[in-house]
């Protein structure tokens, strides 16, 4: 049985497409070299090599100079695609590496409606307008899972770490808050106390971070008898919003959730004898993750908040 026939194909050297642009652009292969600063011969060699390999003549010679031939046209045409295309892989290349471009995916289960995270990730697409970031809100328990996996970079969380081998570090912390329908008793008073609550109903949501919302009520008010009652709603936190101002209980926030505006509610500062109570936040990362992208968030997290950078 005959074997099929192989045909080798020649390879083509970027430099030789580069030549022949060059000798097309000047329109001489002497001017070309000059301004190359190679030598006429090896420049003029090269292009013949180019011809041999793809069975296409591309310049007329002459004395003036070279003309491309019709097909010619069609190859350099093609050569300075293949070299611009070449020139974007270069600098993409380059780019991902020093950090610049890639891609870094956020997860977190707070509010970016105000605060320092909806900054940061401000500043860090002004900075890095090439990077495509992705944000994540899930619970943390969710969230966890993907930094384990490796589908998120990095969380930014209140509470302790997800991860027991994370990188962490230090970031920022918020104030709590209560909201409630402007016309509420409470409303009156510049400052509310946590044991201001005791005869109000608790609007928390089951989602994060509505169970550790929770927690510091029940440190906050030791005794039950001075702790109100808390309802729990599987739902986000805009609805808990909305049934607040239907005046079916009040609720606690962080400070990045007031930036979203929502009629009829006011937002009062919740304090205790030694002032106002406050959540920390941290990110965290994986050990392992050498995703270039993220080192330039973690640099900028350095920069925004250096007091308080720690866990390298």
């Amino acid at each position: 049985m005959d074997q099929p026939r192989v045909f080798r194909i020649q390879p083509v050297d970027l430099r030789q497409l580069g030549f022949a642009v060059a000798a097309a652009d000047y329109g001489s292969i002497r001017q070309a070299a000059e301004l190359l600063s190679i030598r006429h011969s090896i420049l003029s060699r090269s292009i013949r090599q180019l011809e041999d390999r793809i069975g296409v003549t591309v310049f007329e010679r002459s004395g003036g100079g070279v003309k491309p031939t019709p097909a010619g046209r069609r190859v350099l045409r093609m050569a300075r695609l293949i070299l611009e295309q070449v020139d974007v892989l270069v600098a993409t290349a380059k780019s991902n590496g020093r950090g610049e471009a890639g891609h870094l995916s956020i997860g977190f289960c707070t509010s970016i409606s105000a605060g320092n995270l909806r900054a940061t990730l401000i500043e860090f697409k002004s900075r890095f307008p090439l990077i495509e970031f992705a944000t994540i809100e899930r619970s943390r328990t969710r969230l966890a899972t993907a930094l384990r996996n490796g589908t998120v970079d990095i969380l930014v969380v209140t509470g302790e770490a997800p991860l027991s081998d994370s990188k962490v570090r230090p970031l920022w912390s918020e104030r709590i808050l209560i909201s409630l329908a402007e016309d509420h008793p409470l409303a009156a008073r510049s400052t509310i106390y946590w044991t201001d609550l005791r005869n109000e109903t608790i609007l928390l949501s089951q989602h994060d971070p509505g169970r550790e919302f929770e927690d510091l009520l029940i440190s906050k008010l030791v005794s039950p008898g001075d702790r109100p009652r808390i309802e729990r709603h599987d739902v986000s936190r805009s609805i808990i919003k909305s049934l607040v101002s239907m005046k079916l209980g009040i609720s606690l926030v962080l400070e990045s959730d007031i930036g979203a505006s929502f009629a009829g509610l006011v937002y009062r500062e919740l304090r205790d004898g030694s002032g106002s109570t406050r959540f920390d936040f941290s990110a965290h990362w994986r050990r392992d993750n050498d995703n270039p992208a993220l080192e330039g968030f973690l640099k900028l997290l350095t920069e925004r908040y250096p007091s308080l950078a720690s866990g390298d």
